[in-house]
């Protein structure tokens, strides 16, 4: 009996054969994790309510679903299928942060579900093992968040 256990333990863990295997499930999480805990912090750093956490497992789960089907054979071709569905359920969940109030130019929270759909994208990448172009892309992200606010903020009015 302790050996069927044995077996079948080894066996739910075979999907990581060997330490290079391993190795680059690991870098492509830890890179997804980095980079949305990136734009997370910056975004919780400006008091908004999806922060580190959110977009830290948003871009892993993005990753994620990308790894797993690659990893079991999918062809790349028929990936696209896989992404659609990251980005039409990272739609919904950043159409939760977006609060419309009294009126059409009272909207909150478009920029936070944009920088949530551009996390899953960055994982999204992370997972396909483009590391370089996810870093460029979490790099204007950030500068983006960062100082267009300062560029484009109207002018205060002195009265």
């Amino acid at each position: 009996m302790w050996q069927e256990v044995t077996t079948t333990l080894i066996s739910e863990f075979a999907d990581l054969p060997d330490a290079a295997e391993t190795t680059r499930v690991l870098v492509r999480l830890l890179m997804a994790a980095l980079f949305g805990g990136v734009l997370g912090y910056e975004r919780e750093h400006r008091g908004k309510a999806a922060g580190l956490r959110t977009h830290m497992l948003v871009a892993m789960g993005a990753a994620l679903f990308v790894m797993v089907p690659e990893r079991a054979g999918m062809h790349i071709s028929d990936m696209s299928r896989v992404i659609q569905g990251v980005v039409a359920g990272v739609g919904f969940l950043g159409a939760g942060a977006i609060i419309k109030r009294h009126s059409e130019e009272d909207v909150e929270g478009l920029t936070t579900a944009a920088g949530i759909w551009m996390t899953a994208a960055i994982g999204v990448t992370c997972g396909l093992g483009k590391g370089g172009t996810a870093l460029l892309g979490t790099l204007f992200a950030l500068l983006i968040l960062a100082l267009i606010p300062h560029i484009s903020a109207p002018p205060k009015s002195n009265s």
